[in-house]
């Protein structure tokens, strides 16, 4: 009963302390020192500046302050100071987690089903190059980097794009792959077009000259040909914002899903230890209440036996007293006696003899007294050590008992322990790597069906490419003809049913000369003219004589021998 309210005392005393430290922290960070953010993703502990991991994150640093605040191995200042920060996080510096949500939310609407390379990522272009050893050089993706970082957009890192002449001119920027990441590559967008240095500037300008270029990758950067496209096919996927919250939404689903199982799981399984645990304080209570009966009662067999021991030493000591009295009362009285012998010079001899053996007796008895004393301060000084050893060994059993009991304790708190571990460790592990094995399997078949459309696509282009060269082709060629006709002919107006002049002038030439060849042929034109007027008339007709057989019209003989047609 002594111990538990001890106990609960120092219970009290440590609760009190914590309070006044945890208060006196507090307004120290509220004074602004010390620092506790350095930056939007930049936070750090003020109170453990020799761990190896100085900056956190602001959920991080949350998590590392409840860890030092539940810890058993840290001291009442140390919970104290992390209380003292948490308490200030949650109410000075979680404005981010509401912006981030927010950010996610403005981020979504104008883009919702617009295509966007992920994980998000941004194109530098105009990048300055030089002709060295045979190929292209250009400027480094870390100094890319850090340029873009001082901007405020924190790119993870910066891929300069290479080709078979090396520097091709171009850049990756890469960014996280969440909400904040896709805030930073868009700033990064609208910047570049603020300075006129977009990507529709870019392929509009006629003269770029040293200016760097950027925007983010959308889709028509992925489908492109050039080695843009190539490294982003290669690297990335193409995700709309609303595809990507909602696989975010059955990602967070899955995870409420699962936590809220294993939630279940490691209830059960709390309960469990919780009995235990309940059974072990049962146990340990009975222990430390037979261990305050047994010190009970050893300290009044203590005492007791103490209580005996100086009983005993004053009634020595008294009866010590009480024969040293006597015997100086003795030897006055003999001294007494001595010198009234010596007075009395008639004494005979008997009497001095006498008096000389009692004088001898009493140095003897004088002597043993004194080797009594000597033997009594011997007795009294061993019995003094065996007390100091008695004392000692009391001790030492006090300090066995209580190793033993500590011991006993220790070893119910490392089994209950080890259940513990062994209950959140086992099942989490195999239902992560199962859960890990399912999601690389549908990556797998995603990437095959990717590499296929991607072949399938590669074939469909290729194709049309060559269509395209045919139909270039041929177009140059029909232009080219039409070209050639065009210039060779003679544009005039010609009725219809008219006959062209100029096979009878070319007839008439060589029949006639010069001056009458023209004469002739407008005669003869006129006069086939007319005969074509006749529906019944045919230039060429054949016709069957008596006999059956067939000869030339006569008509048209005359013009064949004639002219020659």
């Amino acid at each position: 009963m002594y111990l538990e309210m001890t106990y609960r005392s120092e219970k009290d005393i440590s609760e009190t302390e914590l309070e006044y430290y945890e208060y006196k922290y507090y307004n120290e960070l509220k004074k602004g020192r010390p620092k506790v953010k350095f930056s939007d993703l930049v936070y750090r502990c003020p109170y453990c500046p020799g761990k190896s991991k100085q900056d956190y994150l602001f959920k991080e640093l949350l998590q590392h302050a409840s860890a030092v605040i539940t810890s058993r191995r840290s001291s009442i200042k140390e919970k104290a100071r992390h209380l003292a920060l948490k308490r200030y996080m949650r109410k000075y510096l979680d404005v981010k987690v509401h912006s981030e949500l927010a950010t996610k939310t403005e981020c979504s609407k104008p883009h919702g089903d617009q295509g966007f390379v992920y994980p998000w990522k941004g194109i530098i272009a105009n990048i300055k190059t030089e002709w060295k050893d045979g190929k292209h050089v250009g400027e480094s993706g870390t100094r890319l980097r850090e340029e873009l970082s001082r901007k405020g957009f924190n790119p993870v890192r910066v891929h300069p794009v290479w080709n078979r002449w090396g520097h091709s001119g171009f850049a990756i920027a890469e960014f996280k792959s969440d909400w904040t990441g896709f805030n930073n590559a868009i700033s990064m967008e609208k910047s570049f077009e603020l300075d006129h240095c977009g990507k529709r500037d870019y392929y509009t300008a006629t003269n770029l000259g040293d200016k760097l270029f950027g925007w983010m990758a959308h889709k028509d950067d992925y489908d492109s040909n050039g080695p843009i496209g190539v490294y982003l096919r290669k690297s990335a996927d193409v995700k709309t914002i609303s595809g990507k919250e909602a696989e975010d939404q059955r990602k967070a689903s899955t995870l409420v899903s699962n936590l809220t199982n294993t939630l279940e799981v490691q209830s059960l399984h709390l309960k469990q230890i919780e009995n235990e645990y309940q059974e072990t304080s049962a146990s340990l209570n009975k222990l430390i209440g037979q261990k305050e009966d047994k010190l009970k009662a050893y300290n009044e067999e203590m005492k007791k036996m103490q209580q005996n021991t100086r009983d005993h030493l004053e009634k020595i000591f008294l009866e010590h007293e009480k024969v040293t009295l006597h015997l100086e009362a003795q030897k006055k009285r003999l001294e007494q006696h001595e010198k009234q012998l010596q007075q009395r010079e008639a004494q005979n001899e008997t009497d001095r003899r006498k008096l000389h053996d009692e004088k001898k007796m009493n140095e003897r008895a004088a002597v043993e007294q004194k080797k009594t004393d000597e033997n009594f301060l011997k007795l009294a000084e061993e019995h003094k050590k065996e007390k100091g050893k008695l004392h000692r060994k009391t001790i030492e059993l006090e300090k066995k008992l209580d190793a033993k009991q500590a011991l006993e304790l220790e070893v119910e708190r490392m089994r209950g322990a080890l259940q513990v571990m062994k209950h959140m460790g086992d099942d989490g592990d195999f239902e992560m790597k199962k859960k890990m094995d399912q999601i690389i399997e549908d990556l797998n078949e995603k990437e095959e069906e990717l590499d296929h459309m991607e072949q399938l696509n590669q074939t469909l282009i290729i194709k049309e490419r060559k269509t395209n060269d045919e139909v270039q082709e041929a177009r140059k060629e029909l232009i080219t003809g039409l070209r050639e006709v065009t210039a060779r002919a003679n544009i005039g107006v010609k009725r219809m049913g008219e006959l062209d002049i100029k096979p009878f002038t070319t007839a008439t030439k060589r029949k006639f000369p010069k001056e009458e060849a023209a004469e002739k042929a407008m005669v003869l034109c006129s006069q086939w003219e007319d005969y074509l007027r006749d529906p019944s008339w045919h230039p060429f007709k054949i016709i069957l004589d008596e006999g059956g057989k067939s000869k030339t019209d006569p008509m048209a003989e005359p013009v064949r021998l004639t002219h020659g047609t």
